[in-house]
């Protein structure tokens, strides 16, 4: 089982290599992409979740959609969880807007701060089987897609928060990635 290693493992610091051709497809991608999403779960407060967080330098990321929806009001049943597999991704388009939002990390865990990010962007990426696909999103979706790129990138939010603050009960917040 796979944990979520936390700031000062070398690999967070590190740009991730590209998925080969050659692994998709495979057992062995599906298996890394199990292990995050099993990693995931076990983050009530998680969103989203790059492969370098589990130890593993390839440029994946992961998003459980249900958790960056509203939650349903108490009559209704919660949402379905469901995670979205973004393979080499790249940001290849953002909005000029841009806006101050709360962030944290599961690989910063406990502390918390104010990042500048795009209000929409758009990701072209690959799916396990290889095929291509372009997302966009706004709000909590374009932070997710920055956040997530700048780990690929072996960048933590930290490194261009402002406001920083550490908090003793770190699973409150519901925009950790």
């Amino acid at each position: 089982m796979k944990t979520i290693v936390q700031e000062g493992t070398p690999v967070l610091r590190k740009t991730a290599k590209a998925v080969p051709e050659e692994l998709f497809g495979t057992e062995e991608l599906s298996k890394i992409i199990v292990d995050m999403s099993e990693a995931l779960d076990r983050e009530a407060d998680g969103v989203a979740l790059a492969a370098p967080q589990i130890g593993i330098s390839y440029r994946i990321f992961i998003v459980r959609k249900d958790r960056t929806l509203p939650q349903p009001p108490l009559d209704m049943p919660p949402h379905t969880p469901e995670i979205e597999v973004f393979i080499n991704p790249e940001i290849i388009k953002t909005s000029r807007k841009r806006q101050y939002v709360d962030e944290g990390c599961l690989s910063v865990r406990g502390v918390y701060g104010t990042t500048y990010r795009h209000e929409r962007a758009t990701v072209r990426a690959r799916r396990e089987d290889g095929t291509s696909f372009e997302r966009g999103g706004g709000g909590l979706l374009a932070q997710i897609f920055e956040h997530e790129t700048d780990h690929l990138n072996g960048i933590l939010f930290v490194d261009h928060a402002d406001q920083l603050v550490e908090l003793r009960h770190p699973h409150t917040n519901p925009n950790a990635a």
